[in-house]
């Protein structure tokens, strides 16, 4: 079976979750022996692995230009041939000369979250009309709300099913105060999916009652992780007897509810001055919080780091005492399970939608900063109570894994195809 598959984000160019689901998904999906996946991306770097096949939407002609063999050979990247080149230049399907193209007939792309993203959304769905007619395939799978509508216009030109996979909603990213023109794009892609994979029952329920989707196309689909590599699992952790390390790590965004970790801190500290918290991550907040943690008196106590990436990730996770990931609405939340299987133990609010696989974790309302001080000064001052979470953790994660979850999407797709 082979799938075309839209995307936003891929290792090793990482904004957030999106990217770690895509290639958790993709990989799941390729130990299948007899899939193929074909992956659509504004921009990659060129270092993505593989195990699947890359196309580059800014090395797709829109335009025709006349250039022998060896001149297009030079001008790409490794992980296209010329042979694709004119194969999807021989399937440009309108006269798209007024665009603004580049010498090789192609769209640029600023890659990531731009200021003109909503230009960038619509010149990828024109392209993908072009990776449609040019490209063999079973079944279309779009992710987020960024690429849905080059999965609606791949559906359109090929008659085939069209899968989307909500990873968030407008309604987690806003709070509630939903940007009408996104929620349109999300609702149109919803209306047009043959069936929508909702990263939880919690996304699930948002799809089916704030979109009105018939609740027999939406299944619930839970994210997961990959085993860590040796290198990872060598990191060592630091010896906290003296003081512990408390860490929030993620985008300092309303949806991440990081005013609720300030807060929980402050109750924290008035028990104890033998805990340092880190605020890791950056984003739209970081001054409003970092001016919080002034006014709260707190601040010799905390540490902004900054954004993380790669290794450092997993640095943070092995230097902490308790994760604590407080989102007032979270579609899923890799991140604890992350930090579980570096054997730190997690605390994650209810409305989080990995709350509904996870057991070894402590779960509070993202509201209740008195629930999350004491979750979080337990697990410091216990240490029966952090080895079995530390422990337990580890088990319970290592039994998630992104081959199940490819598994469960295949058999939506055999369903689909049939």
């Amino acid at each position: 079976m082979r799938v075309l598959m839209f995307g936003w984000e891929f290792p090793p160019k990482i904004y957030g979750g999106l990217a770690v689901a895509s290639y958790g998904i993709t990989k799941g999906l390729s130990l299948q022996p007899d899939m193929q996946t074909i992956f659509c991306l504004p921009k990659p770097t060129g270092d993505e692995e593989k195990f699947l096949k890359i196309v580059g939407m800014n090395q797709v002609p829109i335009v025709y230009r006349d250039y022998d063999y060896d001149y297009v050979k030079r001008q790409l990247p490794s992980y296209m041939t010329p042979e694709d080149y004119y194969n999807y230049r021989n399937h440009i399907y309108a006269d798209f000369s007024y665009m603004n193209t580049n010498h090789m007939g192609c769209m640029e792309f600023a890659g990531g979250y731009p200021g003109n993203l909503h230009d960038e959304i619509n010149n990828f769905s024109i392209i993908a009309g072009v990776v449609a007619r040019s490209e063999q395939f079973d079944v279309i799978h779009a992710h987020d709300w960024l690429t849905y509508p080059a999965g609606v216009h791949a559906k359109m030109v090929s008659g085939k099913p069209l899968c989307i996979h909500v990873h968030a909603t407008d309604f987690d990213r806003s709070r509630g105060k939903v940007n009408p023109t996104v929620y349109g794009i999300e609702k149109d892609g919803m209306d047009n999916a043959d069936c929508i994979m909702c990263v939880s029952e919690l996304t699930r329920q948002t799809v089916i009652n704030e979109y009105h989707q018939d609740p027999r196309k939406c299944f619930a689909m839970h994210n997961a992780v990959y085993p860590l590599s040796q290198d990872l699992l060598d990191i060592p952790r630091p010896d906290h007897s003296k003081e512990k390390i408390v860490t929030f790590l993620g985008r300092i965004t309303m949806q991440k509810g990081p005013e609720y970790f300030v807060e929980a801190a402050a109750l924290v500290l008035k028990r104890t001055h033998n805990i340092r918290f880190c605020m890791a991550g950056s984003g739209d907040m970081m001054e409003a919080m970092i001016d919080l943690v002034a006014q709260r008196g707190i601040a010799d106590r905390f540490h902004f780091p900054g954004f993380q990436r790669g290794r450092q990730v997993y640095e943070c996770y092995k230097n902490s005492d308790v994760f604590v990931m407080p989102s007032v609405s979270e579609p899923f939340g890799i991140a604890p399970l992350e930090a579980m299987q570096c054997g730190t133990p997690s605390i994650i609010s209810k409305q989080s939608g990995c709350g509904e696989i996870l057991e070894k974790v402590i779960k509070v309302d993202y509201w209740d900063i008195h629930a999350m001080a004491d979750a979080i000064y337990s697990i410091c001052t216990n240490p029966s109570l952090f080895k079995y979470l530390q422990e337990e953790g580890i088990k319970e994660v290592n039994e998630i894994t992104w081959e199940k979850v490819g598994l469960r999407i295949r058999r939506l797709y055999d369903q689909l195809v049939r």
